[in-house]
């Protein structure tokens, strides 16, 4: 479990395949989440297994295989839960000639940021998609 913080957000890393290096993780959220606009929202991201978030997209979403990240909103003044899965975001990173597992890690937290902020790929006419590479582009990552 990582020490308290004065952060709005808090990292958990839930699976022991693959290292989480939470301080250079921390400093990219903290730079990534007042760009955003945030504020003080407080969220959490979580680093799972394949088997784990593969329950939460069968239960939640009604697909029984893993995915890289799933956001679940929160309420009353709490942005909600970011779940990574480090397994589909290594071998997403090994898969290509160019993204770093470090920096699948960024793009899949921003990703999922977005969503918990209300973006919705799946219905918006490609809103969150224009964002989502200029955040990129900004964050390069």
């Amino acid at each position: 479990m990582e020490p308290p913080s004065k952060d709005a957000f808090l990292i958990l890393n839930r699976q022991r395949t693959h290292a989480i290096h939470a301080a250079r993780l921390r400093r990219f959220v903290s730079t990534l989440a007042p760009a955003l606009g945030v504020g003080d929202a407080e969220f959490s991201v979580v680093f799972v297994t394949d088997s784990m978030i593969r329950r939460y997209n069968r239960d939640y979403r009604g697909f029984d295989k893993p995915t890289d990240v799933l956001s679940f909103r929160g309420e009353d003044g709490y942005l909600g839960d970011i779940l990574i899965s480090s397994e589909t975001a290594y071998n997403q990173a090994r898969k290509s000639s160019t993204l770093s597992f470090e920096t699948n890690i960024h793009r899949l937290l921003l990703h999922g940021l977005l969503h918990l902020m209300g973006y919705d790929h799946e219905t918006d006419d490609g809103e969150m998609r224009t964002v989502e590479r200029r955040l990129r582009r900004r964050f390069q990552c």
